[in-house]
């Protein structure tokens, strides 16, 4: 067991409250900053490489029939094993997006390829869902549940904006406990229902779910009704017959009060370390707990924490992740110290053995090295020294230090970016945004309008330019004024010349001989 402080390098304000930590193909990805899209990473979603004490990202890349998606906080987080042929992937719903409101969309992300220099794709789709539909939320679980042969969705708890009709000025941003109704859908076929059980009789978020065969165990949570934390847990079975699924709730006795814990698995079984949350708005719960699942049900055991420091004994609020098996991604925001240049203290957690700490440091080095993010076709020279060479010369290179990402790099997008709000009717929004124009792919068009002393870009969608037009705008010598400045769809650069025709005053013949006139007189 081991707590180490990491030094984020360039990157100490991508850590927010509400991001979230993921594992695919052995690499540890965040997701979820606030603030993004930006130039560098459009997507929002990074690698993490922890090395000699250091934490560094670098940006993940998507396939080019990915879907987007938005940086979402606090969404609900599902991670899928590999069964019946299909990759491990991790299922994303709700969450708040940068705009402050509260998604209701369902993503399933994978890995799509690999690399030649192990650069890591992914890919995303958006699931769409039929039927009784789970509305928009956050601080919600999903869990995958088996019976019978089948694999079905089960998603609890969270919390929302309250209803159209009761929202006032004064309670606009208010958010109230979603109601205690368990969705159950299938990703095959997208079909949701949702069941209403007894023993479900309030709503909870922010509380703790694991799943094993038929059965999903939630622990934990706090209502915003009471403003408490009960020591709540409850198994709910879930039978998924031919026909109707039928849904079974029974209250236990041995939960424990705790929420926006984080968690991590230990192993292949079912073996868990909870670690983190708050017992009260104003205590966090500083013990670890062991969840073990088998047939004979749930057991929870004390486990004995780290060593906590005192910036983490004193802080106030603390959030992370797990970062693969028997570690976690701890942080702790830097109160009362301005002179202190990052945002957050960063510290690695691991309950593994020495032997184990350096077995998958080693597969994790070579996992997470990439040198170049371009998805041009022709290979570049630094591309293909790579082929042949060893995880450990990979780790090395220092064409892995110019591909890490870094702060300083950032423009200030509020004014140049591709999301900026471009004219008085700009409908350009980040988080709903899809390609209109054939030549999109990750970020709209945009055109320069010439108007003014420096000009200004403008997104070409808002300006109801034709496709055939904005092409005809991209070649030659063209000058384009937005809608707001004239709306004239384009002039020349500049006019023709008028060009005067030179007078061509005709040379004289030297020495030209004039025909002889014959003077006659009359007769």
């Amino acid at each position: 067991m081991t707590l180490q402080p990491l030094t984020p390098v360039n990157c100490a304000s991508l850590l927010q409250p509400g991001c979230s930590v993921l594992q695919l193909d052995g690499e540890v990805l965040l997701f979820g900053q606030k603030g993004w899209p930006k130039r560098s990473c459009p997507t929002g979603v990074f690698g993490i490489r922890l090395k000699c004490g250091e934490m560094k990202l670098r940006a993940i890349s998507f396939s080019n029939d990915s879907c987007y998606l938005p940086p979402l906080r606090c969404p609900a987080v599902c991670r899928l094993d590999p069964y019946d042929g299909l990759p491990e992937s991790y299922l994303i719903h709700g969450g708040r997006t940068p705009n402050n409101e509260i998604s209701s969309s369902l993503y399933l992300l994978t890995m799509d390829s690999r690399g030649c220099n192990r650069k890591l794709t992914l890919c995303c789709k958006e699931k769409e869902l039929v039927g009784e539909v789970p509305g928009a939320r956050y601080g919600h679980t999903v869990s995958i549940v088996q019976s019978h042969g089948k694999t079905a969705c089960v998603l609890f708890g969270g919390r929302s904006y309250m209803p159209a009709g009761e929202r006032t000025t004064e309670s606009w941003n208010s958010v109230v406990d979603c109601p205690p109704q368990v969705f159950l859908f299938d990703l095959e076929f997208g079909c949701s229902s949702a069941h209403t059980l007894p023993e479900l009789s309030d709503g909870q978020s922010f509380h703790l779910a694991f799943s094993r065969e038929d059965c999903v165990y939630f622990l934990g949570g706090h209502s915003i009704m009471s403003d408490s934390r009960p020591p709540r847990l409850f198994c709910l079975r879930v039978e998924l017959l031919q026909g109707s699924p039928l849904l079974s709730c029974e209250i236990l006795h041995t939960g424990i009060s705790i929420s926006s814990a984080i968690i991590t698995r230990t192993g292949p079984a079912h073996r868990y370390i909870v670690l983190g949350g708050y017992q009260s708005d104003s205590q966090k719960r500083m013990e670890c707990s062991a969840v073990i699942l088998d047939e004979k049900g749930i057991q929870l055991e004390p486990f004995e924490p780290p060593k906590w420091t005192q910036d983490i004994v004193h802080s106030r609020t603390w959030f992370g992740g797990g970062a693969g098996e028997g570690s976690f991604l701890l942080a702790v925001p830097t109160e009362g110290r301005p002179s202190q240049p990052d945002m957050h203290y960063v510290y690695h957690v691991s309950f593994q053995t020495e032997e184990e700490g350096k077995e998958e440091e080693g597969t994790q080095g070579c996992s997470q090295e990439s040198t170049d993010y371009d998805n041009s076709t022709p290979l570049e020279d630094s591309e293909e020294l790579y082929f042949g060479r060893e995880p450990h010369e990979l780790e090395e290179s220092s064409d892995a230090e110019e591909d890490a990402y870094k702060e300083d790099d950032e423009e200030d997008e509020s004014h140049t970016g591709y999301w900026i709000k471009c004219s008085l009717g700009c409908h350009v929004d980040p988080n709903t945004w899809e390609p209109y124009y054939s030549t999109e792919l990750h970020r709209p068009a945009m055109i320069f309008c010439s108007r003014g002393e420096g000009g200004h870009w403008v997104h070409a969608q808002c300006m109801e330019l034709s496709e055939i037009l904005l092409l005809r705008l991209s070649q030659g010598n063209k000058r384009y004024f937005c809608l707001d400045h004239g709306g004239l769809p384009y002039q020349e650069m500049t006019p023709p010349r008028q060009v005067t025709p030179l007078k061509r005053t005709p040379l004289k013949v030297k020495d030209r001989k004039t025909p002889p006139t014959i003077k006659m007189s009359p007769a």
